[in-house]
């Protein structure tokens, strides 16, 4: 190996928004396109918003304005405005800002001095107002470099600070901001925060009851008991049961919502397994305590510590530095106060017991099971059979950080599969390959998952069996063709997850993956289209006399054409659960056995079926009746 000089001029030194611009996993995690709940867009957003939302916990303002208007966001709040001589400060220059201070901002999520500083850097434009007692300043940013320095103006605007940023398409491609995933963001903030009003685009997101509200929005379905709701010091967690499998929890530091959990959850979920086995005086298991629980848990700490800029997941052992221990704080909290309630409510204890001695039957009948299918798991050559895996978790390295940009595609058929594995990044992405149409589990219970080689093979690969703790991919995309068969597999793997897993899908871990339906091509250009509307275009474009392929399947994408479509400008479909869905009632409808209802509404949805037919003089009312026959048969 020939030896590499290395003297000063290899050294260099960035300036902060160069260095934010190369390295912006280290401020907002990944980029993305929008299509995850953590995408880079979003955390511009979250970064901006929560300078607004301490402004309110200080005591400052009640009322957050949001526009979002195509790329540009305007965010808008009625604190006290910052510094008008500091203005430009504290979004560009790095460590710059006024929650060092724990006096000021004594709780705060933001700690670092980064926040809106990455939203400057990261906008093709910012510009930021701050209104103080009757004066105003405005800075204009493109890129992070100043373009305009106003003088003072007078101004009768109440106070506040207003920030304008769009994000750069350099950084972010082919990015769309998704309703669900920003009202979910606003109402986050209003659970945690009651008497605070945001308004976006004209709607208003308020909450009255915190944490109830949120858990009671969140529940698919009746609760088996009263939401459990209990307030105190620094601490607010909402509890109850429901009938379904896994454990579902909402956790938030100082209002951040942090998606993977940490320190507090994990204190939480051990606190209130110990409570409820010292109140019965069992020594239950804590997996059969804690399956079907759906909670919510929100902590303010003083200076909290993450384990990353992006703020999901907690890593502080102490409520305070120096202070009660986070497992303390919790544990006293909940053992004083759930023991309390159970004592105070005697029917909610009865119908708790009976849900834990309920999970505790199907536990032990399903472990003999279990043994054999782990056994079958390790004989069907998981590694070589049914999943390429990727380096990252060939590696078992720990707490790497490329496991979050980690994805576990799975297709059905050969080819299929085949076409993602060449063409697959090796380091971050897998394949598992289904035999043929999964089974339809609506209905089922979880004894399917190990009695079925395919669930139990998936399961295994994701290792999800005793929760989403052990999750080894953090996107799970379905990769199917685009016609009636490979929509009647998505159907059945969405099932499989709803009804086992509900806490992946809820969590955004499930996608689907957007393949080409046409190319079109000349001797000079390449065109691939998502829809007959981008077909059109393509056509007029490159003219009439280009060439047109329409995809029928994956198979028939070459592999040095399939690595666009699964890199860097990989299009995905989250699958999300809307506001107000009840996910069993849905599965009844699409699954389960009412016929004649179902029939009705693919017929009147004929046309969706028949833009999936090749363009050839096929009849779709022939294929659908057929494929319907098929899809009745199956259910």
């Amino acid at each position: 190996m020939s030896a590499t000089n290395y003297s000063e001029e290899h050294v260099r030194s960035l300036d902060w928004k160069e260095h934010i611009r190369l390295r912006p996993g280290m401020y907002i995690g990944k980029l993305g396109d929008g299509s995850s709940y953590d995408d880079g867009i979003y955390i511009l957003l979250k970064e901006v918003l929560d300078n607004c939302v301490d402004e309110y916990v200080m005591g400052h303002g009640k009322k957050i304005d949001i526009t979002i208007e195509g790329p540009r966001v305007t965010v808008r709040d009625y604190g006290r405005g910052v510094p008008l001589g500091k203005v430009i400060d504290v979004v560009s220059k790095i460590n710059t800002g006024a929650k060092y201070d724990s006096k000021a901002f004594k709780k705060s999520v933001g700690l670092n001095g980064v926040g809106t500083k990455a939203v400057n850097a990261l906008s093709s434009y910012f510009k930021i107002e701050s209104v103080r007692e009757g004066q105003l300043k405005r800075a204009e940013f493109d890129r992070g470099v100043l373009r305009k320095d106003t003088k003072l103006e007078r101004s009768g605007e109440t106070n506040g600070t207003t920030v304008v940023f769009e994000p750069d398409e350099q950084m972010f491609k082919h990015y769309q901001y998704r309703e669900q995933h920003i009202e979910r963001l606003l109402w986050n903030y209003c659970y945690l925060n009651t008497g605070l009003s945001i308004f976006y685009n004209g709607s208003k997101f308020q909450s009255k009851n915190g944490l109830l509200d949120l858990l009671t929005e969140k529940m698919d379905g009746e609760p088996l008991y009263p939401i459990i709701h209990l307030i105190g010091d620094d601490i607010e967690v909402a509890i109850t049961h429901a009938n379904h499998y896994g454990e579902e929890y909402y956790s938030f530091v100082n209002g951040q919502h942090t998606t993977q959990g940490g320190t507090h959850q994990g204190a939480f979920r051990e606190a209130v397994a110990k409570t409820i086995k010292d109140f019965f005086k069992k020594d239950w298991e804590a997996g059969d305590v804690r399956t079907g629980i759906v909670a919510a848990v929100a902590v303010k700490v003083i200076e909290p510590v993450f384990e990353s800029q992006t703020k999901t997941k907690l890593g502080s052992q102490e409520i305070e530095p120096g202070g009660q221990s986070m497992r303390s704080f919790i544990g006293d909290f909940i053992g004083r106060q759930l023991d309390n309630h159970l004592h105070k409510n005697p029917q909610i204890a009865e119908i708790l017991q009976s849900r834990i001695l309920s999970n505790e039957r199907e536990r032990k009948e399903l472990s003999g099971i279990r043994k054999l299918a782990r056994e079958r798991a390790k004989k069907a050559s998981l590694h070589n059979r049914k999943l390429r895996d990727c380096r990252v978790h060939l590696s078992d390295a720990k707490n790497d950080a490329r496991k979050e940009a980690s994805t576990l595609f799975i297709t059905e058929g050969d080819s299929a599969s085949g076409s993602i594995t060449k063409s697959r990044n090796v380091e971050t992405q897998a394949v598992f390959s289904l035999k043929g149409k999964p089974l339809n589990c609506h209905g089922l219970t979880k004894k399917v998952v190990y009695e079925n080689e395919e669930f139990n093979l998936i399961q295994a690969a994701l290792d999800i069996e005793d929760g989403m703790d052990g999750l080894r991919y953090n996107r799970i995309v379905v990769a199917t063709d685009a016609d009636v068969d490979g929509m009647h597999i998505r159907l059945l793997l969405m099932t499989f997850f709803l009804q086992f897993f509900p806490d992946l899908v809820k969590n955004d871990h499930l996608y689907i993956l957007q393949t080409p339906l046409f190319r079109v091509r000349n001797k000079k250009e390449t065109i691939y289209c998502y829809s007959d509307e981008e077909r059109q275009r393509a056509i007029l474009k490159l003219g009439k006399t280009a060439e047109i392929t329409r995809f029928k399947g994956l198979g028939e994408i070459s592999p040095d054409e399939f690595k666009h479509f699964i890199g860097e400008d990989i299009r995905l479909e989250p699958v999300m659960i809307t506001k107000g869905a009840a996910v069993q009632d849905l599965l009844n409808f699409y699954m389960g056995k009412n016929t004649p209802t179902r029939q009705e509404f693919i017929i009147n949805n004929l046309k969706v079926e028949k833009d999936l037919v090749d363009e050839q003089a096929i009849d779709p009312v022939k294929v659908i009746a057929r494929k319907l026959d098929e899809v009745e048969a199956e259910v």
